[in-house]
């Protein structure tokens, strides 16, 4: 018997959808034989998946037992009931709202190393006994409602004086760094923008980089976990940079990996953004700026 091939095609081409919005597409059916089945069913599916790292399991024991998905999204749909269809392709529509289950958000898709946030439509077609079931899964996009944008520039200096965390201030060469950022409220889909001044540095620069950081929270009654791990990496200057010359910052925020700032009572998304500069004695200037994410 000649096989059988699923697809799911979804009306927009882009896969994004809203809180509200119509679901809608076509399930193909393609056989080079005419064949039967006892139903076909979709299956949509989002979810909240946290986790810890290997360095809070054994803190929070109890938590890390306890921790289950937050189901976001739970919703089925008898698209066709057994029939049999001939050969060729079948294209069987469906429509229904995407909404969110009650009491619960349709928070933004984001692809997380602690927090995941994935929303999928699953289709399922049984077969008689002596013939294997059959399923097809794809991943759809959702985006948060959108927010006003706010927030002001930022002006930083960073200075040896500045720097925290220093064991000895007087081994680290003198520098002086000036810049702003234009605005620590940033809208998702605009890029981060700003500049960087070298005003003086007594030591050659050797690079200066920004870095995109995501803070993600788990936690419960048993207690909290709360790791940093670094989204992406962008050399801004190389070599030992005219002094006084305005460098500009610009960074685009990479989609899924991103997500507007959250905070609920289980979970936290946030984002940080660290101005790095290595000179070439070996010293690392690190200045550390929170933002927040909207989607504006």
């Amino acid at each position: 018997m000649a096989p059988i091939d699923i697809e799911i095609k979804l009306k927009r081409a882009d896969k994004i959808y809203k809180h509200g919005d119509t679901f809608a597409g076509v399930v193909c059916l393609s056989s080079k034989d005419k064949f039967s089945h006892q139903g076909i069913t979709l299956t949509m599916n989002g979810s909240v998946s946290l986790q810890l790292s290997a360095k809070s399991v054994g803190l929070f024991e109890a938590f890390y037992n306890s921790l289950k998905p937050i189901e976001l999204v739970s919703f089925s749909l008898e698209v066709q009931k057994a029939a049999k269809l001939p050969d060729g392709t079948t294209e069987i529509p469906f429509e229904f709202p995407l909404k969110a289950k009650p009491g619960q958000t349709l928070y933004e898709t984001y692809h997380g190393v602690f927090v995941n946030i994935q929303y999928t439509l699953r289709c399922d077609m049984k077969r008689s006994a002596f013939s294997k079931d059959l399923n097809k899964t794809i991943e759809f996009i959702v985006e948060a409602q959108r927010a006003p944008l706010g927030g002001k520039p930022v002006d930083f200096t960073i200075s040896p004086s500045s720097l925290e965390n220093l064991r000895d201030r007087q081994k680290v060469p003198d520098f002086l760094v000036e810049g702003k950022i234009d605005v620590s409220t940033c809208s998702i889909v605009r890029p981060f923008t700003g500049e960087l001044t070298v005003v003086r540095s007594e030591a050659p620069v050797k690079s200066i980089e920004l870095q995109l950081v995501r803070v993600e929270t788990c936690g419960c009654l048993e207690g909290y976990a709360k790791d940093a791990t670094e989204i992406q990496n962008i050399q801004i200057a190389e070599g030992d940079v005219c002094r006084g010359l305005s460098i500009p910052l610009y960074m685009i925020f990479p989609r899924l990996f991103t997500c507007p700032t959250l905070t609920t009572d289980n979970f936290k998304v946030e984002f940080e953004v660290n101005v790095v500069i290595v000179l070439k004695t070996g010293d690392l200037i690190t200045e550390n700026f929170p933002i927040q994410l909207v989607r504006a």
